[in-house]
């Protein structure tokens, strides 16, 4: 396994708050206490998540990287310590590794799902297939070219976790979920509001 520091081209950049709406409570802005690591510079094995100048302490790997190496003792070991969690491609089928997601339910703290263009809507999917079809009941992360526009959506179909794109404002994020107060349609969150006739 590869104990190089890594190369700060190959994290995924965003604020270093997130917007924090778990199902059932308010939302807020907390720490982001994740490096999303793009993979992209690596040689076959994980950076060191303890040491080199720019410490990691939490790492969210591509889920390609984890099929590849989740039998290595120190993944297991790191991702149970809470230390690694896995983010989806908009182009991986998660259906096709039904297992796999089974089995990192015991380890992963949180997943994430990549948007590589604001106006590509495939993982929105991909968060709804993980609540619905996966059962998975611990935090979604929306990452990647995440705008203040797509927050509702995301909210709806299963993401409780937003990292805005850098030069989004956090402040107006947050704004966002107050805008209705009532919903026309059914989500994971909840039912549709049912309207008193007079």
């Amino acid at each position: 396994m590869s104990q190089t520091s890594p190369d700060p081209i190959s994290l995924i950049k965003a604020h270093a708050q997130v917007l924090h709406f778990p199902k059932g409570a308010k939302p807020s802005l907390v720490p982001n206490e994740w490096q999303v690591w793009s993979g992209s510079q690596d040689e076959g094995g994980l950076s060191d998540l303890a040491h080199g100048p720019s410490t990691i302490n939490k790492v969210l790997v591509p889920f390609t990287w984890w099929i590849e190496h989740h039998h290595e003792a120190d993944v297991i070991v790191k991702a149970k310590n809470g230390q690694i969690g896995v983010w989806f491609a908009a182009d991986d089928d998660i259906l096709k590794h039904v297992d796999m997601i089974e089995a990192g339910k015991q380890c992963w703290p949180l997943v994430a799902a990549y948007f590589p263009l604001f106006r590509d809507g495939r993982s929105f999917s991909t968060a709804a297939l993980l609540r619905d079809r996966l059962g998975w009941d611990k935090e979604i992360r929306m990452i990647g070219d995440v705008l203040i526009d797509q927050l509702l959506q995301g909210a709806r179909v299963g993401f409780d976790s937003f990292a805005l794109r850098q030069d989004q404002d956090l402040d107006v994020g947050l704004k966002q979920f107050d805008l209705f107060s009532v919903t026309t349609q059914n989500s994971w969150r909840g039912k549709r509001t049912l309207l008193q006739a007079n």
